[in-house]
């Protein structure tokens, strides 16, 4: 198409979760404190794991990585948002928003990879425990870390560049409070079903293949625990894979029902109650799931506070 990479759009409105001046002050106060809390809850996460010897293991390596990606997750987008939810001037520049929707896709990707090497994580921790150590040892970790990123952050690009291509001459109103793939597409001035197929297959790729990988590893894991003979066995293992199932079912949830589903059928005011919870509520979650139903990390939290006192 010769039109493909020509647009007269400059810049992007956000109307962001409400358009009442008290509902946005409110909203304000809310986001911020769910920010604040986001940030320092994952930054206590990290410290802990990298003071405490005992959490040295290739598990809390990969919840390590998943706080610091929270924070960047959420940095990307709530700022903005707050500034807009005060600010007179609710906008975003073409070239911002393609910044922010690179950076906030690729890190939910990130994360829906790295979700599913966690769970292969508990997979060999439970069903191959002798074999353990050797599996999983630092290189592969480490590995499996930049492979999660590289392959991210790729098919971020191919979705943004698709997806910015596409000629935007008006209106320039974003029904959303962020910079996201659907919202964006829903603004551009001719077909978009080719980039519409791209952004699923990719999501199929980068979203769905990690949530089989995780059924498939908890699939395993309960035949494995079942096969126990001791009560106490049983509950310990289930009670490792405890705060790991919880995040998955709170991110995959929503996050599968955004991104595959047709967007013909998807509801506009709908969708921005649902990025909510995968860009905001489920990062906040995350370290008070970890802390709270993790004895390791309760144990190191209570260790690091005692020594403080002292």
């Amino acid at each position: 198409m010769a039109e493909a990479n020509i647009t007269s759009v400059t810049e992007f409105i956000f109307l962001g979760l409400s358009s009442q001046p008290r509902d946005r002050l409110i909203l304000f106060i809310m986001f911020l404190f769910f920010y604040l809390l986001t940030v320092l809850g994952n930054l206590i996460i990290i410290t802990v794991i990298q003071i405490e010897p005992r959490l040295q293991t290739p598990m809390y390596f990969f919840l390590t990585n998943l706080s610091f990606l929270d924070i960047c997750y959420t940095t990307t987008n709530v700022p903005q948002m707050l500034s807009n939810m005060v600010g007179k001037k609710k906008t975003i520049s073409f070239i911002g928003c393609a910044i922010q929707m690179y950076c906030s896709l690729s890190f939910g990707m990130i994360e829906c990879v790295l979700l599913g090497v966690m769970a292969y994580d508990r997979y060999v921790a439970i069903c191959a425990p002798l074999h353990y150590t050797v599996i999983m040892n630092k290189r592969t970790c480490a590995q499996m870390v930049i492979i999660s990123c590289t392959s991210s952050f790729l098919s971020s690009m191919v979705i943004n560049v698709l997806t910015l291509r596409l000629p935007y001459c008006g209106p320039n109103v974003l029904n959303h409070f962020f910079c996201e793939v659907p919202s964006v597409l829903r603004l551009a001035c001719t077909d978009t079903s080719f980039t519409e197929l791209v952004v699923f297959i990719f999501s199929i790729i980068i979203v769905f293949i990690p949530f089989l990988l995780i059924v498939i590893s908890y699939a395993r894991i309960l035949l494995s625990v079942l096969r126990m003979r001791s009560a106490s066995g049983r509950l310990k293992a289930l009670s490792t894979c405890a705060s790991h199932l919880t995040v998955v079912a709170l991110f995959y949830g929503t996050a599968i029902f955004m991104y595959m589903r047709p967007q013909s059928k998807s509801s506009r005011s709908g969708g921005k109650i649902i990025a909510v919870f995968y860009t905001i509520i489920t990062p906040m979650l995350n370290p008070l799931i970890y802390s709270l139903r993790n004895q390791d990390v309760k144990g190191a939290l209570k260790k690091a506070i005692s020594k403080n006192r002292a």
